[in-house]
């Protein structure tokens, strides 16, 4: 591609996976934010929370000074926690949901147009039931995040048998689940990741084309599969080019491919195309950035 990546898409990472310690809402937030906002390479990060209101205030003066977009993942406040948004335990699903909505407030505090969150376990045995309660919940949070402002709600689609072992889940039933929720609510949409597509046992074809009119926010990496007793094996979002992982520049050049031609970079005025990478054991998290940098380059010069 001769035209510059900027034309086309705001390049963002993830800043709680580029650096892990922070991923609780605590740790060196502002510090590490910085390091992102001083990289010109990058035009948007996504946060998560911050529990300390003071620190959180500091980050969003950052974020605007620096002139970033900015996007919020609310994932962790689920996964760091063991809550489930489609609990078949009512109090539970309510607990859950009351930290997401915790989590839209944040995100606005932040200046986020977008919210991010996954669906929860379930059993085969019930997951009809475990997907009314999901329905039940994105439309609350749905119904809250408008009730507030024009951010967008989004479910990240994950895998549903290796470690996340989420709802949603393969193309079809995101495919159900976003008509079923923009049935009564526009401002919602689904996040892809291609270094979940491989974990769903889906080409970037199968993943993508079923969904394309309803993706509003994608990310990229990779991941490690075949033996489970390999490093970073699973959903741990690894540097690319790390031993045994399944993502390289060839598969991250038609993966953007896809999204040109399904018109993903049409709809919106210069989406998110974020970094999902992470640091594996004692690895330099800023070296991993420069990494992906460095793939994301090449992979647009092969378009």
């Amino acid at each position: 591609m001769n035209e510059p990546i900027k034309k086309y898409m705001k390049v963002g990472i993830i800043h709680f996976m580029a650096f892990p310690e922070c991923i609780k809402g605590e740790g060196p937030i502002l510090d590490t934010l910085k390091i992102i906002a001083n990289d010109n390479y990058f035009d948007a990060v996504e946060m998560t929370w911050i529990k300390d209101p003071e620190t959180r205030r500091e980050a969003a003066r950052i974020i605007d000074v620096s002139g970033m977009a900015v996007g919020y993942g609310g994932q962790p406040r689920l996964l760091t926690t063991g809550y489930n948004i489609n609990d078949l335990d009512e109090s539970k699903r309510l607990t859950a949901l009351a930290s997401l909505k915790e989590g839209i407030d944040e995100a606005y505090e932040l200046g986020a147009k977008g919210f991010a969150f996954l669906a929860g376990k379930y059993e085969e045995s019930t997951k009809e039931e475990s997907y009314g309660q999901l329905v039940k919940s994105t439309r609350e949070l749905c119904a809250y995040a408008k009730s507030k402002g024009d951010m967008r709600v989004m479910t990240e689609v994950f895998d549903y048998d290796i470690e996340k072992r989420s709802l949603i889940g393969p193309a079809a039933l995101a495919k159900r689940f976003a008509e079923d929720i923009l049935a009564d609510h526009e401002n919602f949409g689904l996040m892809v990741d291609l270094s979940h597509i491989p974990q769903l046992h889906e080409t970037i074809e199968e993943s993508l084309r079923p969904v394309k009119e309803y993706i509003t926010h994608a990310h990229i990496g990779t991941c490690v599969l075949g033996d489970p007793k390999r490093d970073a094996y699973g959903d741990q979002h690894p540097r690319f080019n790390f031993p045994h992982s399944v993502n390289h520049a060839e598969e991250l050049t038609a993966y953007l491919r896809a999204l040109m031609e399904l018109g993903y970079f049409e709809k919106f005025d210069r989406p998110f195309v974020s970094f999902e990478v992470k640091p594996f054991g004692e690895e330099d998290p800023e070296l991993v950035i420069a990494n992906g940098k460095r793939v994301l380059d090449e992979a647009w010069a092969k378009l």
